[in-house]
């Protein structure tokens, strides 16, 4: 026998043993899979109605208008049956290369053999063909109300997004010449990761996006120094330590979204608004929530307002003796924000001299991207998942976010994790973006039902606390920053919502990127510019159109307008007061806790 042969033979001898290994995890994998509770259907797909809907309008077209729906799947079929005969004709004159390609550029494609070898390469453009075809029928359907094509149109689109040969094994070369040069280990680690994955989240499939090992809360991520000052059952109250020696006189208190955890404003000391804004002199709290668990359920908008966002202000108030702060609300924490200022006003309460609301939406008018999640059917089937549960819990809001864009968040991930075999990557903000809280049934509720559905707070009020509150009782000083490439809060509905308020001074700043990273812009990277435009009596177009354009991060331009807004300068404080000593260390334990029963 050959040094060749007992080569190959070794080879052959691990394979065998890799996919005994996948053998094994595959009984772990149908365990996991066995173990998910059930949940809604109502969660995965939209009712028969849209389908119904759908194939009505399809109907009506063929009867008013044959001619261009013939069309339309003639030159689909035309394209495929082209496109096969062309890769025959390469067969039968005995050449293996590929027919001419002229499909589109795009990421997913871009090992070369999707060019160059003849399989791939007709596989690729089959798909393509599909996808412009499927696309192309949906934009043809007139008889829809925009809401309903809207639907149609993202749900068509994960279909295409879903079956795309890249998300099979058998057809994308990576995942195959992968499996090759490891001698199948890599399918090994790819189940293993599938398995792991199913296994955290009880049989739901929520893929990881980062590398969970390598990242402590209070260790290598929301390690700014600080101490609890205040807590109840709503939130901590962490107040960071000063660093320098002298701080404005007004304190910063910073409301966070309960969706994820506070620490996206403090990861890395690079990257940390936090320590920055402690850089600059400023008193500095932030609110870290509970993660609610099922003795929750009941607690609604009413208790985040009263024991999170008055109880912050007032012990603000309190430890530094100042009669008015300045305040910020991110995400829906923002929206919750306005409702506050609103209740504020209806009070006749002046402690707020300022709000600066991040990526916050305030008029649901134009559902936008979550179109397809706001309707009947899919909010029944939350509201009867969050009623059963007592919470909606986040992996539900983590699927929901992700399949809006499910190529970066969902498909590419899963193809790296899961056929690829690789670690997911050490990135501080994919970790938080994994690390999601639940939300009490009756918040959940009143956010979908009030605020989004029928968007009462910029129409005919929201009623809380024997108060009908209104968007445009908000007029405090206000600063609106958003993002252009924003998916969950558009920057042009955060703008209209802005338009509504009573404030008569408004400043408005569109960052580059997105929900995230156009937040998360440290003016060190150098990386992402933003816009200003004074004229907020423009349509958002308008706006845009004519806005100026700065290089860098808006972080110094809001921090010369809250400057303005912050009072002289005071000697420093340290975290606490006699009434307040401190509970905890920063991060605090709320942040790290799980579910609360």
């Amino acid at each position: 026998m050959t040094t060749e042969d007992n080569a190959a033979e070794v080879q052959a001898d691990r394979m065998q043993e890799n996919l005994k290994k996948v053998e094994e995890l595959t009984q772990r994998l149908i365990r996991a899979l066995g173990s998910r509770p059930p949940s809604h259907p109502g969660l995965h797909a939209p009712g028969g109605d849209l389908y119904a809907k759908a194939a009505a309008a399809w109907w009506v077209e063929w009867m008013q208008n044959p001619g261009k729906l013939l069309e339309q799947q003639v030159a689909w079929w035309g394209k495929s049956l082209a496109h096969f005969i062309e890769a025959q004709n390469q067969l039968a004159h005995g050449r293996l290369d590929p027919p001419e390609d002229e499909t589109p550029d795009d990421p997913r494609f871009s090992n070369p053999l999707w060019k160059t070898h003849p399989y791939f390469n007709f596989v690729k453009q089959q798909y393509m063909i599909y996808a412009q075809a499927v696309d192309d029928a949906v934009s043809a359907i007139d008889d829809l109300d925009e809401t309903e094509k809207r639907r149609l149109r993202y749900f068509s689109r994960q279909i295409v997004e879903m079956m795309s040969p890249t998300n099979f094994f058998g057809t994308n070369p990576d995942a195959l010449e992968k499996a090759l040069e490891t001698e199948g280990e890599s399918l090994v680690k790819g189940l293993e990761n599938l398995v792991a994955d199913l296994e955290a989240n009880e049989g739901a499939l929520v893929v990881r996006l980062a590398d969970e090992k390598a990242f402590q809360v209070g260790e290598n991520i929301g390690t700014s120094p600080g101490k609890v000052v205040y807590r109840n059952r709503m939130m901590e109250l962490i107040q960071y330590a000063p660093a320098t020696e002298q701080q404005r006189e007004t304190p910063l208190l910073i409301f966070p979204p309960w969706i994820n955890k506070f620490y996206i404003l403090d990861l890395k000391p690079k990257n940390s608004l936090v320590k920055w804004l402690t850089e600059q002199g400023y008193t500095l709290y932030m609110v870290s929530w509970i993660n609610p668990g099922p003795s929750y359920a009941d607690t609604g908008m009413e208790d985040y307002i009263e024991d999170g966002f008055l109880a912050a202000i007032r012990e603000v108030k309190a430890m530094t003796g100042q009669e008015r702060i300045n305040v910020v609300g991110y995400c829906i924490a923002g929206t919750t924000l306005a409702l506050t200022l609103s209740l504020l006003k209806k009070r006749g309460d002046k402690s707020i001299k300022s709000a600066t609301f991040l990526t916050a939406l305030t008029d649901f008018s134009d559902q936008g991207e979550f179109t397809p999640f706001l309707q009947d059917d899919f909010v029944d089937a939350i509201e009867e998942e969050a009623q059963k549960n007592g919470v909606l819990a986040s992996h539900i809001m983590a699927r929901t976010f992700s399949y809006l864009r499910s190529r970066d968040l969902v498909y590419g991930p899963a193809i790296r994790s899961y056929m690829m075999g690789e670690t997911p990557p050490a990135f501080d903000l994919l970790y938080w973006n994994g690390d999601g809280a639940n939300l009490p049934a009756k918040m959940a509720i009143q956010y979908l039902r009030r605020l989004c559905q029928n968007n009462a707070f910029a129409e005919e009020g929201y009623d809380l606390f024997g108060e009908r509150l209104r968007l445009k009782d908000v007029d405090v000083p206000l600063c609106s920053v958003t993002c252009e490439t924003d998916h969950i809060a558009a920057w042009k509905d955060c703008y209209r919502g802005v338009q509504k308020m009573g404030s008569r001074s408004k400043t408005f700043i569109l960052s580059q990127s997105g929900h995230i990273a156009g937040i998360v812009n440290p003016p060190s990277k150098g990386k992402y510019g933003h816009y200003t435009n004074g004229d907020l009596s423009l349509d958002h177009a308008a706006w845009r159109e004519t806005a100026e354009f700065h290089e860098g991060s808006w972080w110094p331009r809001w921090e010369a307008w809250l400057a303005k807004r912050s009072g002289k300068w005071v000697p420093a404080r340290e975290p606490g007061d006699s009434e307040h000593p401190p509970l905890a260390d920063a991060p605090g334990a709320y942040v790290v806790a799980p579910p609360t029963d």
